[in-house]
């Protein structure tokens, strides 16, 4: 056999029988003749699994087609986020309130009257502080809270301007059941029911929030805006109080503020001195706590409402809501607006050996008949 077994015969030999391949068709069957190419099949050409997609004219495959990317759906999705995580924050925060029956006296018969009306009480209360806070704070070891600081807030329902009035601890009113006495003596005797009802009793205005915060939870607000600027027009050196000030402007810390709001022994004219520093102080905190720097700071933000919720105490009807709505309003006094100034001073007199203040009584009925009616208050009948 040849040693060849394929295809023709070289050039130039003739095949001999028994070859692999008889080119004459003496060994194998010839091949087909190739068919004449048919039409193309309709549509594209078919995928093999795996292998690349359709191709463009130039016989390039296609880049695979992307699904648009829906924007509007994220957004949406992750503004759903924040607003559950706020409102879960917001819960948080409101479950950490302490709350009292401070508006549900017996026989309450005060009735309603327009625009919103908070009484803010400070309180000496040591709850919740160990023997390094006393110590920090010149707390002491007194038992019980007595209150320090007492104001009646009326933010207006048509929208005007709201007003903030010291109530003097030392103010001299009628207590149910214990006559007449020192208005912080309602609170001692019966708590923050006793004193509502003295209030309204006294004034004819309907009382319709309550917070109270004490000496610690003070402190921590100051503390957590990262302090307070007050400018002084004279020295305060108090013992009493713990605070030795220079005259000028300064930032105070917790304790220092703490001090500041407490003297009054120092103070030329004492209680209502007082009643004027707490008002100022007060206004430098809500100002400082409204500001960009604590509100778009988380660092800040959140150890305040921390702060502002485990340290107030508020009716059992409160809630955070309303102590942002009080947060607003004191924004407004702050920036200028509205009235601060402390109830009509009458003079001094005695009850049962103590000095008290005495309110002027004209102008006193004049300015609480204007808060109860949600009218302004006559600017002639103001002290300060």
């Amino acid at each position: 056999m040849s040693d060849w077994s394929a295809g023709p015969p070289p050039k130039g030999r003739r095949p001999r029988s028994g070859d692999a391949y008889d080119y004459y068709g003496g060994g194998r069957e010839r091949p087909a003749a190739p068919r004449p190419p048919g039409p193309p099949p309709a549509g594209p050409p078919p995928r093999r699994p795996g292998g690349p997609g359709p191709s463009d004219d130039g016989g390039r495959p296609l880049p695979p087609q992307r699904k648009p990317k829906r924007w509007g759906r994220r957004i949406g999705i992750a503004l759903l986020v924040l607003v559950v995580l706020a409102g879960g924050l917001v819960f948080y925060f409101d479950s950490m309130l302490q709350r009292t029956d401070a508006l549900d006296y017996p026989g309450r018969e005060s009735k309603d009257t327009p625009g919103t009306n908070w009484l803010l009480v400070g309180s000496d209360s040591r709850e919740g502080l160990d023997d390094s806070q006393r110590e920090e704070l010149s707390a002491g070891n007194a038992p019980g809270r007595r209150t320090d600081s007492m104001m009646l807030i009326h933010i207006p329902e048509s929208g005007g301007q709201p007003a903030m009035i010291s109530l003097p601890r030392d103010s001299s009113v009628p207590i149910p059941g214990h006559g007449r006495d020192k208005l912080n003596s309602a609170f001692s005797y019966g708590g923050p029911q006793l004193l509502a009802q003295t209030l309204e009793g006294v004034t004819g205005v309907h009382i319709d929030h309550y917070a109270e915060i004490g000496f610690g939870g003070f402190a921590d607000l100051v503390d957590a805006v990262g302090g307070v600027d007050v400018c002084l027009d004279q020295p305060i050196k108090d013992d009493m109080a713990h605070i030795d000030l220079p005259a000028g402007c300064q930032e105070l810390d917790g304790p220092n503020a703490l001090g500041f709001v407490r003297a009054r022994y120092a103070l030329a004219d004492g209680d209502i001195g007082r009643a004027a520093n707490q008002r100022k102080l007060l206004g430098a905190l809500v100002d400082k706590a409204s500001s960009p720097a604590t509100l778009f700071n988380p660092f800040r933000l959140v150890p305040l409402a921390s702060s502002a919720s485990k340290t107030f105490t508020v009716n059992n009807g409160d809630h955070v809501w309303h102590l942002a709505s009080l947060g607003l309003a004191m924004g407004d006094l702050s920036g200028g607006q509205g009235v601060t100034t402390s109830v009509p001073f009458g003079g001094f007199g005695k009850v049962n050996g103590q000095s008290v203040i005495q309110w002027d009584k004209e102008r006193a009925a004049a300015m609480f008949d204007a808060i109860a009616k949600d009218q302004p208050i006559p600017p002639e009948i103001l002290d300060n």
